[in-house]
């Protein structure tokens, strides 16, 4: 009956664990004024972006105050093109992206935007 116990005391430690260790992920915070179609990733420096990370979200778009999970990316530091609905694209240049944090953008980081 102990051993049983053990196991069971056991079993749950290694889920909380494991569920510890996954993590919320990586998110952005658009704190831009404009619900935001397109983002995507480049290292610093660079211009061969990812993938549309929008595509992530349920309803493909990221609003003003919303969150958004960032898949396939490692920590590092990433220049990114912001898309919108109206066909304006902006670059945000040297985010910091962290293992499970959120790291926002606003409209005072936008750079070089055309449309």
């Amino acid at each position: 009956m102990r051993w049983i116990l053990a196991l069971i005391a056991l079993l749950t430690l290694a889920g909380e664990a494991a569920a510890q260790a996954k993590g919320k992920g990586i998110r952005l915070w658009n704190l831009t004024t404009e619900t935001i179609s397109g983002f995507q990733l480049a290292p610093a420096g660079r211009t061969d972006w990812g993938p549309n990370q929008c595509l992530n979200d349920k309803d493909k778009e990221v609003d003003h105050d919303e969150r958004l999970r960032i898949t396939g990316v490692e920590p590092g530091h990433y220049d990114a093109r912001v898309s919108y609905p109206n066909g304006r694209q902006c670059i945000v240049r040297g985010i910091e992206i962290r293992a499970d944090a959120v790291f926002s953008i606003a409209d005072k980081d936008l750079k070089d935007c055309t449309k």
